[in-house]
């Protein structure tokens, strides 16, 4: 029944979140919740959301071996549990596991919206041309985000390789625990700096745990928080506002 009222526009859909590590997942859950009632017009209110997790270490171990088949069987196990538990489609707020993203909506029970894409329309409305990406160093020599830029006519830089492997350390080391470190806060911004001088116009926080670290108030260049552009397209696809 719950499902028929929604497909008849009278429930919001049910949002399924799948976690990676802890704070990204959190923070998406927490911006879905609390921006929910600009789009149901109710104060508090917001679209049921369900959220499954495997460990972190099981991801993090399939990651560094290069087991990215194993990733997938994780996001698609979680998948199947948030459809069984009636999630109507599903968001990771991990930009490094959207690697296997095209392997897991194949597989996947239920529509996934992917967060580079999100990220992208979001550039383009507001005039950006030229987008330095940040993440992970698995994520950055990717082309989750190369992939999605390109079609929608965007350019893209990345930072060096010394840049990548330091930038992956802040991630792993300190804000997937919470730590935020001012002197890793300076080198962010050293580095957004660089993109800056190298003609970008905006920044990717394309770590569900950068926002934590760089805001658009400490950023040289205006930010696109990955984490929070998923979660509005999340309540805008659960209230029927998506194109």
């Amino acid at each position: 029944m719950a499902r028929a009222e929604r497909r008849e526009g009278l429930r919001p859909k049910h949002i399924g979140i799948v976690a990676c590590s802890s704070p990204g997942a959190a923070l998406c859950y927490r911006i879905i919740c609390t921006e929910g009632e600009k789009f149901l017009g109710k104060r508090y209110a917001h679209p049921e959301v369900s959220l499954h997790g495997y460990s972190f270490s099981d991801y993090m171990e399939y990651i560094e071996r290069g087991d990215w088949n194993k990733v997938a069987d994780l996001m698609v196990s979680s998948a199947r549990k948030l459809a069984a538990v009636g999630a109507d489609f599903a968001i990771t707020p991990d930009n490094t596991i959207h690697v296997v993203f095209d392997e897991v909506v194949r597989r996947s029970p239920i529509p996934w919206l992917h967060i580079a894409e999100e990220v992208a329309k979001e550039a383009v409305r507001r005039g950006f041309k030229r987008l330095g990406v940040l993440g992970t160093k698995y994520l950055m020599e990717s082309d989750v985000y190369p992939s999605k830029l390109r079609k929608y006519c965007l350019e893209y830089v990345i930072p060096g390789e010394e840049e990548r492997v330091r930038i992956n350390e802040v991630i792993f080391n300190e804000l997937v625990y919470g730590v935020v470190k001012s002197a890793s806060r300076a080198y962010l911004v050293k580095v957004i700096e660089g993109l800056k001088r190298e003609g970008c116009d905006a920044v990717v926080l394309g770590c569900t745990e950068l926002p934590l670290i760089i805001s658009d108030e400490v950023s040289p260049l205006p930010t696109l928080n990955s984490t929070r552009i998923l979660a509005l397209a999340a309540l805008r696809e659960a209230v029927g506002q998506r194109s």
